[in-house]
């Protein structure tokens, strides 16, 4: 057993060590200097050198403790990271909280915080009895990278919480005395590079005739998903954290109050303030957008949360969205350039889409070469002309997009434009559905479709076949193996070793991601088929209806109406799409290669479900998860909402029901347990 001192001074060391990196990182305020640091770092690498047993995984020296990895391990987030909607003017932040208004007229009364939309990537970190144990990426919200050993090598990432150290001023000192972590927390934030730090880097990269890098929210996500953490700790990067996602404990009831008691932890967090009404928000929207050139970090707006972490909840999510937070978008950059020529894209759904082929621009560090024209009216409306000189705008940051021409800046010399009368892909006729703006190419053989269809079909919100990138589909295409997404449960070894670049390894590999996608469930082979309209949670939301898709097939147009969030053109171009014998061919052909998901629900059919025309509202701690309560009565015909009033049939009350208890005895809503849930469903 090693020594009662040697223990002490172990746990002095990395406890000074942690206070000192987060003085230095996170608080910008170091108390010491960096030689003496050095040396404390020192002696304790001395120590746990001779004495290597007694390494644990919260010591400062193990921020780059492992070796390269071959392959990044999936990890499910304990609940959703969710999105945010955007808000672009402040017409739209008054309608957002109208919409939320309508939805819980507290939202109306309550306060917010205003907290930076940093620019970064987005990370979710896991501690146990205080130590840091896992980190993951954002992913699809449900599912990210496990990335724990990349994020250890930032330094103000704190490996244990709550930071402590004798030296603290005694303000800090009596603050973190009484924070104790919960014994379990997952908390969300932001990496990034600081600007200083990324020119540094590219400064240093250029010097040594290296490439460099284009933008720091690039450079940070291609950082963190190194396989070698030795290569991510060589980069400065760092975050700042702004949510707890879950936690075995008691947490904070208000946003504010986390800010705070993430701050107390440890935590590096955003700079934010609270504000009882949306007009305070609104001059402090103004003095970011004007601080925004001299921060050290990229932010491409503001958050603007509702405070209270119950009304936030209650008011739900729309799709992936909460609804009790909305982003305001900064004005994007806008430049001109001249408009070289008109080019088309053929869609997975037969849509052509103009996009303009522009003399290549910088804007916001990123060189653009093309930006999307929306539609052909569009181009026609604006007197688009190729040869213009065109305005040009990066929407979000992101996707750039033309404005319109510059008129003034005109030689004569400048074509108008002529829309296409055939496809540019397979050269058949082009239509027109009446009442909508988009052109489409009608042929389902089109190449262009088909390569994006099947791009469509394997992709990671899809059926996800790992391995099954564009260039491959577009070899198979080539090689006439695809005719339709069907093929490729046909598809054999002895193919595949006839394509370029294709060896035993590869094949098999191929092969084996094809079959494990047999296995994905009925709501993402729905939104893989690429019918229009249905994406993601349209498709979640059709098979808890339809749990076959023979009997999605055999739906009318009313009844699929009757599900909540679809209008008539969606019920139509579902109804469409399954009468079109091409597409039932390709139905059967599916089934008869063994690819046929059904969804786990059997419910009744439409029209005699038990709880069809029902409203209710959950509330309370229940044996299983809110959303499965929720999929069980909107998979049996009710309907969930946020809050209880006078149009709530039921509400579902778990243990500490709280307020809306109260507000259903107040407005004579019968209140049902779980089982009487169930028992109501089997009753029929």
């Amino acid at each position: 057993m090693p020594d009662a001192p040697l223990l002490s001074r172990l746990a002095d060391l990395r406890e000074q060590l942690h206070y000192h990196s987060y003085r230095y990182h996170v608080v910008e305020q170091p108390v010491i200097t960096d030689a003496e640091y050095d040396r404390l770092l020192q002696e304790l690498r001395d120590l746990e050198a001779a004495h290597p047993d007694l390494i644990t995984p919260d010591s400062p020296t193990q921020r780059i403790g492992s070796e390269p990895a071959e392959k990044f391990e999936k990890v499910r987030h304990p609940s959703p990271i969710l999105s945010l909607s955007n808000a672009f003017n402040y017409d739209d932040i008054y309608d957002w909280l109208e919409r939320i208004g309508k939805v819980d007229e507290r939202a109306l009364t309550g306060d917010f915080v205003l907290e930076p939309k940093l620019d970064g990537l987005s990370v979710v970190l896991h501690y146990r009895d205080g130590v840091f144990v896992q980190g993951a990426s954002r992913g699809n919200g449900e599912i990210g990278e496990d990335i724990t050993s990349n994020l250890r090598t930032i330094n103000a990432l704190p490996l244990r919480i709550p930071v402590t150290g004798d030296r603290r001023p005694e303000t800090e000192k009596s603050l973190s005395s009484v924070i104790r972590p919960p014994s379990y927390l997952v908390v969300r934030g932001e990496a990034f590079f600081p600007l200083d730090a990324f020119t540094a880097l590219n400064a240093r990269l250029a010097a040594a005739g290296e490439k460099t890098y284009v933008n720091p929210r690039n450079t940070a996500s291609g950082t963190l998903r190194q396989l070698d953490p030795a290569l991510t700790a060589s980069r400065p990067l760092t975050l700042l954290i702004y949510q707890i996602v879950t936690a075995e404990g008691d947490i904070p009831a208000t946003q504010w109050e986390t800010l705070q008691y993430l701050r107390a932890l440890g935590f590096p967090v955003p700079e934010a303030s609270r504000h009882p009404s949306l007009e305070s928000i609104l001059p402090e929207l103004e003095k970011w957008a004007g601080r925004r050139a001299s921060l050290n970090y990229e932010i491409d707006g503001m958050v603007i949360k509702i405070n209270s972490h119950a009304l936030f909840n209650d008011l739900g999510v729309v799709g992936k969205d909460p609804r009790g937070a909305t982003a305001y978008k900064f004005p994007s950059a806008e430049v001109s350039t001249a408009l070289l020529d008109i080019g088309v894209n053929v869609g997975r759904t037969g849509v052509l889409t103009p996009y303009a082929i522009l003399d290549p621009v910088e804007i916001g560090g990123v060189t653009v070469r093309q930006a999307t024209l929306h539609n052909f009216d569009f181009i026609e409306e604006k007197d688009i002309r190729i040869g213009d000189r065109v305005l040009i705008k990066r929407a979000g940051e992101v996707i750039p997009y033309v404005i319109g021409p510059l008129q003034g800046a005109r030689t004569g010399t400048e074509e108008p434009y002529v829309p296409p009368q055939i496809c540019p892909s397979c050269g058949e006729a082009v239509s027109q559905i009446p009442g909508e703006v988009a052109w489409y190419c009608i042929n389902p053989a089109c190449p262009a479709q088909l390569v994006r269809n099947l791009e469509h079909f394997v992709s990671r919100g899809t059926l996800e076949i790992v391995g099954l990138g564009i260039k491959i589909v577009e070899q198979l295409v080539e090689a006439h193996l695809l005719d339709d997404p069907a093929d490729l449960y046909a598809l054999k070894k002895e193919d595949l070793l006839t394509l370029e670049g294709f060896a035993e390894k590869k094949a098999d590999n191929l092969l084996e991601a094809i079959a494990a996608s047999r296995s994905q469930p009925l709501p993402r082979f729905l939104n893989a088929l690429g019918i229009r309209g249905v994406g993601e949670v349209m498709a979640a939301d059709i098979t808890r209806h339809y749990p076959d898709l023979d009997q999605l097939a055999a739906a009318t147009l009313e009844d699929l109406t009757q599900i909540e969030g679809i209008g008539p053109n969606i019920a139509q171009a579902i109804v469409d799409w399954f009468a079109r014998p091409v597409n039932r061919a390709l139905l059967e052909k599916f089934r008869a290669r063994g690819m046929w998901p059904i969804a786990e629900a059997r419910p009744q059919p439409m029209g005699s479900q038990p709880l069809a025309g029902l409203v209710f509202v959950i509330t309370g701690t229940l044996s299983v998860p809110r959303d499965e309560i929720k999929a069980l009565i909107e998979a049996h015909g009710g309907k969930v909402t946020g809050s209880v009033s006078k149009g709530t049939d039921y509400l579902v009350a778990g243990d500490a029901a709280g307020s809306k208890l109260a507000k259903a005895a107040e407005l004579a809503v019968k209140v049902m347990g779980e089982d009487e849930l169930r028992g109501l469903v089997s009753a029929g």
